[in-house]
């Protein structure tokens, strides 16, 4: 419905002219105001020097004749918008057009034939998980079923720094305790601090450190690479245990180990063509006359930062899996950082930098504000999921619901909010069943999936004269989706999701679904909300529990 108006403007636009003007489509926030609005008469007013009113009425004549009987009132509003209110007949067929799509509702087709490689979460072995990479596995994985949902092939990746400093503060941390089978995350999470409070405060642990990170890279101390392969090996048992948990699962699992000598390489490289240039012994990229950072991409002990591995790792990826665009999360405050290496990149490889995407994600914030590994307070992905589980458990104590609605609590809470915003978790908030939660969505879709259960197959039956409020918005699902998937923005099915779950619980309040009026065509439309929120959840990577 949504293209044809688009046409029908666009057509009665270039009938009276202009053909380029820039137009929306939107839905009104009060569905009081109709189905859908159209702002090309304000849009084209300029153009022609004529009252954006006079353009409106001539573009809502031309909505009348173009929808017929499918639209119920065709209105000029304000300043010269044109408001359309579908009738009765278009949202009943637009029901039943839901319940035929079956498992193809609410799917798209503009990415059909892309391949899209998406990285995110990204903790480093040799580290616990934290919060910020909860909250970039969190939007990652919604972002990567947004895209298939679209038609894409998309492939998931992520990228552990299992070489560099923060591996030799680490190593350093267990060689000092003597440690040689570690065995827990845990335990090497507390190596690393140990040994990066040393390497700040002890002139002679820093040397050592250096040193020990200068032999990984080397790769020939046997006793040492030893002990580093156990101790990544038990970092990502733990990583892929969470991932499972988050209900995310990497096709690709890639490490700076895998980029360094690449990295380097291209580099050098770039020195020779002038890409890049050579500061007191290191080689740099000199931004600043580029409209970003001077950053080291060498060190003056040869060794490649995280942007040399960068570089390294777009050639990787496009070696293992060629595609047509690269979606790349990092927490925000790499922003600055990323632009930086994307502008080396454009130098190097300017068709490959085009087709990659950065998306920012905020920092997750509690009571205790922002916390530093370095310091040991951090709160680890791990405690946070078993403490907001075990909140939910004091309520259900069925395991398997306490950990599907915990789960689901804290994605609603990250994904409610526009990518690169920071996220307030409050605890008590988002376990809440009264609404802008994940529990309440969950619990919308329980009680729908409890009156469909006891009726089971009911035969059609005759609509109300007028659409329900839910049934209008259930219209929007498609459409919803793929704007969401276009913007790289979760947040936009979130908002959506909310407002569905809060009609169809007045829905639920103020009709009598079974045994009232309309009962046959009223469980039609529990069930279009039913495939809806179960769609629109999964979107999300939040599970559905069959009770709560």
């Amino acid at each position: 419905m949504e293209e044809r108006i688009r046409k029908a403007v666009a057509d009665k636009l270039a009938e009276l002219g202009t053909v380029e003007t820039a137009f929306a489509v939107e839905w009104p926030a009060d569905l009081s105001h109709g189905d859908f609005a159209v702002n090309a008469a304000m849009a084209a007013a300029k153009k022609f020097g004529k009252n954006p009113k006079e353009i409106a009425e001539e573009i809502a004549e031309a909505l009348r004749a173009a929808l017929g009987s499918d639209a119920s009132r065709v209105e000029v509003a304000g300043p010269g918008f044109v408001n359309v209110t579908l009738s009765r007949g278009a949202v009943t067929e637009a029901v039943y057009r839901a319940l035929a799509a079956g498992d193809r509702w609410g799917k798209g087709v503009e990415e059909i034939g892309k391949r899209v490689i998406i990285e995110y979460s990204v903790p480093n072995p040799f580290k616990e998980m934290h919060l910020g990479h909860l909250v970039g596995t969190v939007v990652g994985e919604s972002l990567s079923r947004l895209i298939e949902n679209a038609g894409a092939t998309v492939a998931r990746d992520t990228f552990g720094g299992d070489v560099g400093p923060n591996v030799a503060k680490a190593l350093w941390g267990l060689r000092k305790r003597g440690i040689t089978e570690p065995t827990t995350a845990k335990e090497i999470g507390e190596a690393y601090i140990e040994g990066s409070r040393a390497y700040e405060d002890e002139p002679r642990a820093q040397a050592e450190i250096d040193a020990l990170n200068q032999a990984i890279y080397a790769g020939t101390d046997r006793e040492l690479m030893e002990l580093w392969r156990k101790g990544r090996e038990v970092s990502m048992k733990e990583f892929r245990r969470i991932w499972q948990l988050l209900g995310t699962r990497f096709d690709f699992e890639f490490f700076d180990s895998d980029t360094t000598q690449l990295g380097i390489k291209i580099v050098h490289e770039g020195l020779k063509k002038g890409i890049f240039e050579e500061s007191d012994g290191a080689i740099i990229y000199n931004g600043e006359n580029k409209g970003v950072h001077t950053m080291v991409f060498i060190t003056s002990h040869d060794t490649p930062t995280y942007e040399a591995k960068d570089i390294g790792f777009a050639f990787l990826k496009e070696e293992r899996w060629p595609s047509d665009k690269v979606i790349i999360l990092t927490g925000n405050e790499q922003t600055g950082r990323f632009k930086t290496v994307l502008a080396a990149l454009s130098e190097i490889a300017p068709e490959l930098a085009r087709k990659m995407v950065h998306v920012a994600t905020g920092f997750l914030r509690l009571t205790a504000g922002k916390m530093s590994s370095r310091e040991g307070n951090v709160i680890t992905a791990d405690a946070f999921l078993r403490d907001v589980t075990e909140k939910v458990f004091e309520k259900n104590e069925d395991p398997f619901v306490a950990n599907e609605v915990a789960v689901g609590a804290i994605k609603y809470m990250i994904l409610r909010q526009v990518p690169g915003s920071d996220i307030i978790f409050d605890k008590e908030k988002s376990l809440s069943l009264e609404g802008d939660s994940g529990p309440y969505l969950q619990y919308a879709l329980v009680r729908a999936k409890s009156i469909i259960a006891k009726v089971g197959t009911a035969a059609t039956g005759d609509a109300p004269a007028e659409p329900y409020v839910i049934e209008r918005l259930l219209m929007r699902f498609p459409s919803i989706v793929t704007r969401a998937a276009s913007a790289l923005a979760p947040n936009q099915v979130v908002t959506y999701l909310t407002e569905l779950a809060s009609a169809w619980n007045a829905f639920y309040a103020k009709e009598q679904i079974i045994g009232g009026e309309h009962e046959a065509y009223k469980l039609e439309v529990a069930r279009v909300f039913e495939k809806t929120m179960e769609r629109g959840l999964w979107l999300l990577g939040i599970k559905a529990p069959e009770r709560m």
